[in-house]
């Protein structure tokens, strides 16, 4: 992108890259702006980054720590604060959702000697949604800290004074940090509401503790149950390696714990996995949940769900946080086999709210007794997913990405015939930040296919830059990108659907499918690629270079990766 007078160098300070950062980069190098990331733990490494990369402008889109005053008072320094105008302190999200606020915001501020106390360039707000904490940050926040902060660094590039425009009310304060005492569970009182409530409003981070299975564990992950009940407490039911415990008027699913103590000891994992591995042996029944998803049904938990309407399968996967574990890529590839026998035309593969997929499931490898061969079995079993979507001749297969998609869940993604993604959607299709991983899920062939071998390999090679939907769309990695929210993507999606399974030429471009993949395993067979694949991939998982596995168990536990964590992010 050409760089105007209007352009500046960028430096981001953040406590880790995440969703928000990456969008962010996005955004303002879509408007001509040089983004560099320093990922920074105290002061020191913050004025090292400074005095490193010279910037015109610094703005922290998620910082934990305070600037120290020989920064902000050289550099102008933006801060992104998840609360509304007059909201400060670090557990702001957790409070609204603590206590049912109605409407939240983000506020872009200036930095001084205090959190969240400078001057006001820009806010948003935003109506609260039944959620946990870290979906409504990937969603409502992200949505309106973009927003906020390209108004405020648009304000700063034109040397506008200090001050947003519009209603700037303080409506919030300061609240403290949120702690276990506030956050904690009372079984034999809190209904079923309050306490889906309190696990929401630590998602993410730092967990609900509590007493399961005679232990200390951080509790996830909940999602109401209208059927089940028993003594509140009790852990009445298991599915898909959630927990169900009662309550004093039903029952709240549980998908995820983490052992209390140290993070690096202690990692979240599926709640019967960690049970398991804390040494309790959960005798709760197995209670399916039928894969057929009824409107206006009893709320419960189903990470995979399926249903029809006007010759469209929808197969929806909502796997937490992304991640798909060997179990979960066997129970997928049954129900995709399932959607595939039905009478349809078209299937579409919407994956979960907050991601679509990030591939292999790291935290339960780095749990296995025998990691490695762990990785392999999961990479075999995503294949085997992804081999079914490229050779499904009998209908027209569409991913829809409501949420993220990363490392093997990219090119999982463009298995399907048609790809299309939330305009806000974040792409990272690369994996080898992960210890130089190469692995599988057919990129090789699946990448080159939409975007050519030169694209390709910028975009799983060195320098690793997450794609915005813009540039995904005009490389061809996405057939189309639209819609501001969740519900307003959903309802064009379908809408396309309904006309491709209507339209006359249906049997046309089935017949086109067929030829081109046949005209594909001719010049290359799918099962070349795999073992091509595999074959550099089982030398990251058995080979004497350990790196891989360093890696994966710095991410899980937290540690903050090995190699040196500044990088240069440049717009395309």
């Amino acid at each position: 992108m050409a760089r105007t007078r209007t352009s500046r160098r960028i430096l981001f300070l953040v406590s880790a890259h995440n969703s928000l950062s990456q969008r962010a980069l996005i955004a303002l190098t879509e408007l001509g702006h040089r983004v560099d990331v320093a990922v920074v733990e105290d002061a020191e490494a913050m004025e090292d980054a400074v005095a490193r990369h010279s910037p015109d402008l610094i703005a922290c889109p998620m910082l934990k720590k305070l600037i120290p005053e020989s920064i902000w008072s050289e550099h102008r320094c933006l801060i992104v604060h998840p609360g509304p105008v007059g909201d400060r302190g670090p557990s702001s999200l957790d409070w609204a959702i603590e206590l049912g606020a109605r409407e939240w915001g983000v506020t872009v501020l200036e930095a001084n000697g205090e959190y969240d106390a400078g001057d006001v360039l820009a806010s948003r707000t935003f109506p609260m949604r039944a959620a946990g904490k870290g979906s409504i940050y990937r969603h409502e926040v992200r949505r309106a800290a973009i927003e906020a902060l390209v108004e405020a660094v648009r304000k700063v590039v034109g040397d506008a004074a200090p001050g947003p425009s519009g209603d700037v009310r303080a409506v919030g304060r300061a609240r403290p940090l949120m702690k276990q005492d506030v956050r904690a569970i009372d079984w034999s009182s809190d209904p079923t509401d309050v306490v889906v409530r309190k696990i929401r409003a630590a998602e993410g981070h730092p967990g609900v503790l509590d007493s399961v299975g005679g232990a200390d564990h951080h509790l996830f992950g909940a999602h109401c149950e209208e059927r089940l009940c028993g003594t509140p407490g009790e852990i009445v039911a298991q599915r898909d390696g959630a927990i169900c415990r009662a309550t004093v008027d039903g029952a709240v699913w549980i998908t995820h714990l983490r052992r209390s103590g140290p993070q690096d000891a202690h990692f979240k994992l599926p709640a019967t996995l960690a049970l398991g591995l804390a040494g309790h042996r959960l005798d709760a029944p197995d209670v399916p949940a039928p894969l057929h998803h009824l409107a206006g049904g009893a709320q419960t938990y189903r990470e995979i769900s399926y249903e029809e309407e006007a010759g469209v399968g929808y197969l929806q996967f909502d796997f937490y946080n992304g991640a798909m574990s060997t179990e979960q890529c066997r129970r997928l590839l049954d129900a995709y086999l399932y959607a595939r026998s039905r009478d349809t035309k078209v299937i579409v593969l919407t994956g979960g709210r907050d991601f679509f997929s990030n591939g292999i499931h790291l935290n339960v490898i780095e749990a296995a007794p025998d990691p490695a061969a762990e990785s392999w079995r999961n990479l075999h079993a995503i294949d085997d997913v992804v081999r079914e979507i490229v050779e499904t001749d009998s209908h027209l297969v569409v991913s829809a990405l409501r949420g993220d998609a990363a490392a093997g869940g990219v090119p999982f993604a463009l298995a399907a015939d048609r790809v299309y993604a939330r305009r806000d959607v974040v792409l990272n299709p690369y994996y080898r930040h992960m210890g130089g991983l190469y692995g599988s899920e057919y990129w090789t062939y699946l990448l080159p296919r939409r975007v050519g071998d030169y694209t390709a390999a910028r975009l799983t090679g060195p320098p690793f830059t997450p794609v915005g939907t813009a540039r995904a769309v005009h490389l061809g990695l996405l057939d189309g990108a639209f819609g501001a929210t969740v519900e307003g993507f959903e309802e064009q999606v379908r809408l396309l659907a309904r006309r491709l399974a209507a339209a006359s030429s249906f049997g046309d471009q089935l017949a086109a499918k067929r030829r081109a993949r046949a005209r594909d395993e001719r010049s290359k067979p799918l099962a070349e690629y795999r073992a091509e694949e595999m074959a550099r991939t089982h030398e990251c998982f058995f080979g004497p270079d350990r790196s891989y596995h360093e890696a994966r168990s710095r991410f899980t536990r937290k540690l903050g990766a090995a190699e040196p964590r500044s990088h240069a992010r440049l717009a395309a």
